[in-house]
């Protein structure tokens, strides 16, 4: 029985039975913990972000879960076994398993193939057409009245671009490429026993079938450098906490001259300390004093959309009732909410002693009416 080296349930620590919720948080966690801009010294933690990444992509998206399960269990593959394949090969035998040999079942193959053989697209005819980059996700924390009325913002995204100065090549400007002594120019390795054989990029050359002489400075061979991209987004009018927004082509770099992937935008909508909002709706608390309850009064009430309007509050107003302000909630398309208006009575902790008096007689006059 061959043993597979890629186990994303065990990369992501969660089980098998792991929620859509479990698995997103295990990915933030770690995430966050091996990014490149976090550790700095570390050589190992681009690999292994890489790594994290590459887990979600597949655990995150229900269909590529359901396949990447479906493969866990086909023709005897062990990936909970611990420890690494038990041989090496730079070819495959006769009569050895290939993963195109999985063509037929639905699409597997190719899963099968991307998610332990991405060295592949350069090993052969096959696979070296260009190749669509990853999507990115990424959480943009937003104001209330901005989420409300819409408008732009400025966000700095951490993206992986191509090395600008060795151009992806991974060597140093000038320096010669050579044929990789690990793969013999092919750009992957076999891993498998018996008759079953997973290739694999070759980890010395990273699937490039050569290695360059002196590798580059900038990007320490890997060809590829971590950038904080500027982008202008629009945020849309009326977007609810959770909402996504798409931004095609500014994803990750595509491979081959592939273009790159989405942009995948959740808005995080921060809470107000005057407004909530519930649906298209918008509630708010005005305070109001004793003398403005029994006598009535006008009052200026801030409206989401940086406007005040007066609100007439009529005599013998109760703390705790609300009123109505139409056409003042939130738009969305051809439809606009209602702001919702709650007054609630203040009493004075101190008062002077004329006030005092004045109260001491409306007191004693509404004892005397009941």
């Amino acid at each position: 029985m061959a043993t597979a080296t890629k186990d994303y349930y065990r990369i992501l620590g969660v089980s098998e039975s792991a929620s859509a919720d479990e698995i997103k948080k295990a990915y933030r966690k770690l995430a966050k913990q091996y990014h490149p801009d976090a550790n700095r010294t570390d050589p190992n933690a681009g690999e292994r972000f890489k790594e994290i990444n590459a887990a979600y992509a597949v655990l995150s998206d229900p269909e590529k879960r359901k396949q990447y399960d479906e493969l866990r269990k086909f023709g005897g593959f062990d990936f909970r076994r611990p420890g690494g394949p038990a041989g090496v090969r730079h070819e495959t035998g006769a009569g050895g398993f290939s993963f195109e040999d999985l063509a037929g079942f639905g699409g597997l193959g190719d899963l099968f193939s991307s998610i332990f053989d991405p060295g592949r697209r350069r090993a052969g005819p096959r696979a070296r057409a260009p190749q669509k980059g990853p999507d990115v996700e990424y959480v943009v924390d937003i104001d209330f009245e901005l989420a409300a009325r819409g408008g732009k913002i400025q966000i700095t995204v951490p993206i992986s671009e191509e090395c600008a100065v060795c151009g992806g090549s991974g060597g140093e400007p000038g320096a010669k490429m050579q044929r990789c002594a690990e793969c013999g120019g092919s750009g992957t390795v076999t891993f498998g026993q018996g008759g079953f054989a997973i290739k694999r990029p070759c980890p010395a050359c990273m699937g490039r079938g050569s290695t360059p002489e002196q590798p580059c400075h900038a990007c320490n061979g890997s060809g590829v450098v971590r950038q904080q991209r500027q982008l202008q987004l629009n945020v849309p009018v009326g977007v609810e906490p959770g909402s996504k927004l798409r931004l095609s082509g500014q994803g990750e770099r595509g491979a081959l001259g592939g273009p790159p992937g989405d942009l995948l935008i959740t808005f995080r909508v921060k809470p107000h300390q005057f407004f909530r909002r519930k649906g298209l709706d918008i509630y708010a608390s005005v305070p109001i004093n004793v003398a403005q309850a029994t006598l009535g009064s006008k009052v200026r009430v801030r409206t989401v959309y940086g406007k005040h309007v007066v609100l007439r509050i009529p005599p013998g107003t109760q703390s705790g009732t609300k009123f109505r302000i139409p056409g003042h909630g939130i738009r969305k398309g051809n439809r606009q909410g209602d702001q919702y208006v709650e007054v609630t009575l203040v009493v004075p902790e101190k008062l002077a002693s004329e006030q005092m008096d004045a109260m001491k007689k409306f007191a004693e006059s509404a004892r005397l009416r009941y």
